[in-house]
């Protein structure tokens, strides 16, 4: 590493590990099979040579994202549609790009493109929005124009800041809002007939 960018590094961050730190690339070099070679234990995106490290999740988070996947998984396994996972999985949007959604399903007749390091694409995605500025920017612009990029038919934004669950249906390059939905609402798939959830039940999650 460049002695001004470990200065400003260290000026910003503190001392840090340096023997450790410089086993790997600098942000924007990073190869696609350096970034498969991690195995972290917690989130880790790729974008373009660069990765993203998303804050850790709340207790909110995490019952939120339970509740959601508990609930989809019920209707899929019924009614043997495919398979439902939760983060932490690599979704590959193209060659250069790598996103961990919270929940993510692939229906059965797209099953060769389910791989054990990482899915090409999904059939639909949910993100339980984070609450810093950051991490809310990724979720609703960022990762709404990535998902689209990988013809993700169905994208569940579920924000507990505006206790609202946006379902974003692709049309052509872009989503467009099949529905918004308050507390007193049931949010439903388009993709996915019949299943619904009361967001009033869905924020009631977190206790």
């Amino acid at each position: 590493m460049p002695k001004k960018m470990r200065e400003t590094a260290t000026q910003i961050y503190g001392e840090p590990t340096w023997d450790i730190a410089q086993l790997f690339p600098l942000q924007g070099t990073w190869s696609v099979s350096e970034y498969m070679s991690l195995r972290p234990s917690r989130v880790i995106e790729y974008i373009n040579g660069q990765l993203e490290i998303p804050d850790m999740p709340t207790q909110s988070h995490q019952l939120l994202a339970a509740y959601l996947y508990q609930t989809l998984l019920l209707f899929v396994t019924v009614r043997q549609l495919g398979t439902v996972l939760f983060a932490p999985l690599r979704v590959r949007i193209s060659e250069g790009k790598y996103r961990e959604p919270d929940i993510v399903f692939m229906h059965k007749d797209h099953a060769e493109r389910r791989g054990e390091e990482f899915w090409v694409g999904a059939d639909l995605v949910v993100e339980v929005v984070s609450p810093g500025e950051q991490d809310r920017k990724r979720d609703l612009i960022d990762k709404r124009k990535d998902y689209a990029e990988a013809q993700i038919p169905e994208y569940w934004i579920v924000d507990y800041q505006e206790k609202r669950i946006a379902v974003l249906t692709l049309e052509g390059k872009h989503y467009t809002v099949h529905g918004e939905f308050g507390e007193n609402d049931v949010a439903a798939s388009k993709l996915l007939a019949g299943f619904e959830v009361k967001v009033k039940e869905v924020f009631g999650a977190v206790k």
